[in-house]
């Protein structure tokens, strides 16, 4: 397994997830990191673009997933992101963290985070 990695770190979107239909009808902040393990060295030896991945493709999965589509829990959210990722791309890992800022829990908290972890077979 590759002990390079490429981070997107950050990605903000809104999106209409959560268990209570008032996140599924006024949606919220979503936040998204990435970190995909893979082997970096035709890029980094060569500084050609094509060996690369392409990190616009990169945030448009992430982006259509998170605008597009609707889950009830961080986790399914994340799960679809990572499956969407090992599928589309020439990658040996990849970590997903979801935050959910603010969430509706009756009290102050900054957020929930979920990481998952997900291996190409």
């Amino acid at each position: 397994m590759a002990r390079d990695k490429l981070i997107l770190h950050n990605i903000v979107l809104y999106g209409y997830h959560g268990p209570f239909a008032a996140e599924e009808e006024l949606g919220q902040r979503y936040e998204v990191d990435l970190e995909l393990s893979l082997d970096l060295t035709p890029s980094a030896g060569t500084d050609d673009v094509e060996y690369s991945l392409n990190t616009v493709d990169l945030f448009t999965v992430v982006k259509e997933i998170v605008e597009e589509q609707e889950f009830h829990l961080p986790e399914a959210l994340a799960e679809a992101i990572a499956s969407q990722i090992l599928s589309a791309f020439e990658v040996d890992e990849v970590l997903v963290r979801v935050r959910k800022p603010h969430p509706p829990l009756g009290g102050l908290l900054d957020s929930i985070e979920v990481e998952l972890v997900r291996t190409k077979n």
